[in-house]
């Protein structure tokens, strides 16, 4: 599929960009390839596309666990609040 330098100038005007008309040609063909890659995913059969295989052993439970005591990481803290660690301001 081809691609005119005003499809390009006028892609470029939506973006907010100036182009060179050396930039025009270059974008020009490489949008042109993109655009025929498109067409060639568009043509592929996605029913032809293989069904990933199920997995060799089973999955595991998902199985709650109690998070762990967190008391030796606070003793370690210079200040704590409502619990949790109170770090310098980094942002202004």
């Amino acid at each position: 599929m081809t691609i005119s330098a005003d499809d390009v100038r006028h892609i470029a005007r939506l973006a907010r960009l100036e182009l060179s008309d050396e930039e025009v040609e270059r974008f020009r063909g490489e949008l042109s390839k993109i655009l025929d890659y498109v067409a060639q995913l568009e043509e592929a059969e996605a029913a032809s596309a293989a069904e990933p295989e199920a997995p060799d052993s089973p999955l595991r439970e998902d199985v709650e666990e109690p998070w762990p005591d967190v008391k030796p990481l606070h003793d370690e803290a210079p200040e704590i609040e409502e619990g949790y660690v109170k770090v310098p301001r980094v942002v202004e």
